[in-house]
């Protein structure tokens, strides 16, 4: 199988991947909870628990795969990224298991308790710009004046691959006589979407994805409903996972080519879904990461009687958000 324009990676690519990650991670759970299922009566639930990797995040994927994939040059120049966190400790992580060099740029006023985070991992930390796009442009920045290699958190086929194996696990953790109506991705740049098409078209044909933005920062929902590339002035959302300003060209086609559906919902069902996914399951998730339980809810009226995947993506929760939430603030 080759890549098209529409699917920049193959099962292949996802398969590689998965071979290169399997000395540093393990599986992770796929679990139901059936509180979490009375909340949305009707509905079948599945969860997968990314929020339980050694980052807390599915990006400890990304991050892997890409490091992994180096050759020994690119490995001793160092990689620099851009991050509103989670992208960056799963690079931290792949280059302290590696000996890799790592400059994580993150914008001014990012989550404090990541930035510590990419630090404890042995990244060096740059803080500047305005978002996520302007740690981006820093990035670039290195890359042009040292040498370094670029390792973006979208614009990566390696990156879109590493992201492929979670849906691979699900596959292989429901096996060959289980089903799974349709699978919700929260999406900012959209690797784990990507990632999950590229699995769903090779393994489980029927199975139905389903993209869900946060309504503050909506480019790519925006630009799959004009079926045109989007960019926003700002991201308004307090789930910064998925703070995105723009649509991003190794991902958009695909995105366009195969999900099924693409709907928003706003920072005050995120929170809710935070509350509710905490009281049920005991499981802090972030804003990212309740962003499929919400959109399961939004859903349920279209998805009754059917069973339902969801990503608990991340569980990077900043505290004084987490107090703000809990304090129905938000």
């Amino acid at each position: 199988m080759t890549p098209s324009a529409a699917t920049p990676i193959t099962l292949d690519d996802v398969l590689a991947a998965r071979e290169r990650l399997s000395t540093y991670l393990a599986p992770t759970p796929l679990r139901s909870h059936p509180a979490l299922d009375a909340a949305v009566p009707g509905l079948t639930l599945l969860v997968k628990h990314e929020n339980v990797q050694p980052t807390g995040s599915f990006k400890v994927r990304n991050g892997v795969a890409t490091i992994t994939a180096l050759s020994a040059a690119e490995r001793s120049r160092g990689v620099v990224g851009a991050t509103t966190g989670n992208h960056g400790l799963g690079l931290a992580f792949a280059g302290r298991q590696l000996g890799v060099p790592v400059t994580i740029c993150v914008p001014r006023g990012n989550n404090p308790e990541k930035n510590a985070a990419l630090r404890a991992w042995g990244a060096t930390v740059i803080e500047e710009g305005d978002d996520y796009e302007g740690a981006v442009a820093v990035a670039q920045r290195l890359v042009e004046s040292e040498g370094r290699t670029l390792a973006h958190s979208t614009n990566n086929v390696n990156v879109l691959a590493g992201a492929g194996t979670m849906t691979l696990e699900i596959h292989e953790q429901l096996g060959t006589t289980d089903s799974l109506d349709a699978l919700i991705i929260a999406i900012g740049g959209g690797s784990q979407a990507v990632g999950a098409l590229t699995v769903a078209r090779a393994v489980r044909p029927g199975l139905r994805v389903i993209g869900v933005q946060a309504a503050g920062a909506p480019a790519a929902h925006d630009g799959w409903h004009a079926r045109a590339p989007r960019s926003t002035e700002r991201a308004a959302t307090f789930a910064e996972g998925v703070a995105t300003r723009a649509t991003y060209p190794l991902t958009f086609p695909a995105l366009l080519d195969g999900l099924t559906d693409f709907i928003t919902v706003t920072d005050a069902e995120i929170a809710d879904a935070v509350r509710t996914i905490l009281s049920t399951t005991h499981h802090l998730v972030e804003g990212a990461g309740a962003m499929g339980f919400a959109a399961a809810s939004k859903l349920a009226p279209s998805l009754q009687g059917q069973r339902v995947g969801i990503i608990f993506c991340g569980g990077n929760m900043d505290t004084a958000v987490l107090r703000r939430i809990l304090n129905h603030e938000l």
